[in-house]
Parts: C-alpha cells; structure tokens; sequence
C-alpha cells in the first residue's frame, strides 16, 4: 500500500487518502482481504490526525469497499470487487439515456466530469 498526503494540495488530506485507497482497491493493487494499517499507525505513517485518517477509513466503508471487523482491524472488502461492476452498469444505463435524450457524446462526458468534481 503505498499512499503519501500533499500537504500543499489544494485536495483535503482526508481525500488524498480515500481515493488514493479507492484507486488502489478498484485496480486490484490492494486486493480483497488486504488487511489495512489501524488508523492511528496510518496518521502517524503519513503525519496527519488520526480524525482525518478516520475519515477516509469511514467514506470508504460506506462506499462498501473497506469492512471493520471489530478488534481485527479494517480490510478490503469483497464488495470492491462489485464497485467496477455496478459503476459500468451505471455508465450503460446513463449512455443509452443521454443517447435517447439526443446528447451528444462530448457533452454527455461533460456533464458526468462537472458531476465527478462535485
């Protein structure tokens, strides 16, 4: 797991670590049962409150992609493995929406860009 934080970033450093984690378990670097640092020994790895280490442990649990099992500690999810999946069927159903609606591809693209950075 490799994962360093921007302290000059405009990005929160919370963020920083939540996609950077996301990127990792949806491309397969972090796989499923990977078991993750505890969220101290992660703040103190990177030099950021525990709070913000936290934080993204938390956006990503609920995102389905990290599990807690009590006192075991914090572990990829089986469920990231069904996060790429659904996400396609979500981008197949916006395509054929977009194309019944007449949107042209660019802008269609556009507006699911300005909806990511939101």
């Amino acid at each position: 797991m490799r994962i360093s934080v921007d302290p000059n970033s405009d990005v929160p450093p919370f963020e920083q670590v939540r996609s950077t984690l996301a990127e990792q378990i949806n491309s397969g670097e972090l796989p499923v049962g990977s078991k993750l640092p505890t969220v101290r020994a992660l703040a103190a790895d990177l030099g950021i409150a525990a709070n913000t280490a936290a934080k993204a442990y938390r956006e990503l649990e609920q995102a389905g992609l990290l599990e807690t099992r009590g006192r075991a500690g914090t572990f990829v999810s089986d469920a990231g493995n069904q996060a790429a999946a659904r996400a396609a069927e979500a981008a197949a159903t916006y395509a054929q929406i977009t194309h019944a609606l007449g949107i042209p591809a660019d802008e269609a693209l556009a507006i699911v860009r300005a909806a990511l950075k939101a």
